[in-house]
This record gives C-alpha cells, structure tokens and sequence, in this order.
C-alpha cells in the first residue's frame, strides 16, 4: 500500500530524513515512536506530500507521489489525515466540517455527504453533536470529529500525526478508543504517538526513529521485551519510567 525507499529530506542544511526505507501492507497498523525532532511527523507528512521530499521514492496505493505533482491529488483522495490540532473549521458545524471535502473535491450531493457523515459521526459515538459548532465540544470530541471527517472521503489509508498529545488526559482514552475501533476494521494505519498501550495492543508493528533514521522496526511484543538499539532501550525506558510516575 505504501512503498517508500531511499528518501533524503534536507530543510535547508540541517538533514531530516536519511535512508528511509519502509513498506506497509494493505491493513497493517503501524505506530511509529522516537524521541522529540526524530523526523516522525515528517515521514508520516511525506506521505500525503504536505512535505516535499529531494531524495527518494515514496509510492502511494501504486500511485508515485515523487514522479509528478499531479499525483499528489490522487494520492490524497485515500489519504486521510489527523493532527495534534484538530484544524476544525471554527464557523462550520461538525455535521458542515464533515461534508464539506466529499461535497467540494468529489462532488458529492449533500444529502448523500450528510448520510456519510452522519454514519462516521456514529462510528466516533458522538451523533449527537453533529449540529454544534467545534467550540462548544471538548477536545477529546475535537479530535474525534477530526477523525471522521477525515473518514468521510473514505480514504484507503489513515495516518494520525501525535493526535492526543494535546488532549487533557481524561479524553485520551476516547480517542485511543476510537483509532482502536478503526484498527479492528481494517483500516491502513500509521500513527505518530508516545502512547505505548495503544502501540502494544494495536500496531503490526512498531518503528523507533532517532536523528531522521529508521533504527528498529518489530512486532510490538519483540519491540518492548527485547530492544536491540541501545538508543531504543534509552526511549523505552525514559518513556515507560515516566508513564508508571
């Protein structure tokens, strides 16, 4: 489903990306973890081209997203994305946030769009909010709407860029249990995140990039009870210290 091999990325003269290489399957779920300035965010960027890359090939779904910028629309149609900040549109309802990509980019009727959203809204359990306005929802429901719209283009792959690290701890869980539900479906994933039981309970696999490289990459039982980098085990047990404090 995503094939990327070889790619370089440079902002300015500080390398961000060094030699990464990297395949996903049709429904594999990957949580990708490292410490802060590791290039995560910018790998999983490369991916939906909201970064250029200068070296390498990174092929979407068949699709080359390096060969012509062209293809960067075709890719992002089976895209969907997910931030830290939930990028809702402030003066749109949740019900008009979730409509309005499959109504402007596919031209999608909108009572078709509305019955989309409306199921997406369900599948994130939060129907209920689909005629308020993003501020008057928590950020653990910000978030969740964030995710729906992101599935009402029905992408074929979902990527999730740390998407609760700006949420109070007690809307974590609502979240994490969301992506979960959409792990158990099937879907494409690849997820920026430090939250290492959602990591164990759901990835595939688990990627440990340091300094702009891959450095380990192993199902999750082999990746948290026998990490081979020396640089994986300092992570491992900065971050496991830190969430039994």
């Amino acid at each position: 489903m995503i094939r990327i091999e070889n790619v370089n990325k440079w902002y300015g003269q500080f390398q961000v990306l060094t030699g990464i290489d990297l395949q996903v399957r049709a429904g594999e779920r990957i949580v990708i973890c490292g410490p802060s300035g590791s290039g995560k965010s910018t790998l999983i960027r490369c991916i939906n081209r909201l970064e250029t890359v200068q070296q390498g090939r990174i092929v979407v779904d068949g699709i080359d997203l390096t060969a012509n910028a062209r293809n960067v629309d075709a890719v992002r149609r089976e895209v969907g994305m997910v931030f830290q900040q939930f990028n809702l549109f402030p003066h749109l309802t949740v019900l008009q946030n979730c409509t309005l990509a499959p109504m402007s980019t596919r031209g999608v009727p909108q009572a078709q769009a509305e019955a989309t959203a409306m199921k997406y809204l369900e599948r994130v359990r939060i129907p209920e909010q689909a005629h308020k306005y993003p501020a008057q929802l928590s950020g653990g429901q910000q978030q969740r709407v964030a995710i729906a719209r992101a599935l009402c283009m029905t992408p074929k792959i979902m990527l999730f860029d740390e998407p609760t690290s700006a949420l109070d701890p007690e809307m974590v869980k609502e979240v994490l249990d969301t992506m979960i539900g959409l792990a158990e479906d099937g879907m494409t994933m690849l997820c920026v995140t430090h939250e290492m039981g959602f990591a164990r309970s759901v990835a595939d696999r688990v990627i440990f990039m340091a300094e702009g490289r891959i450095l380990e990459q192993a199902p999750p039982q082999q990746f948290f009870s026998a990490p081979q980098h020396a640089k994986t085990q300092a992570f491992l047990g900065q971050i496991l210290s830190s969430a039994h404090a």
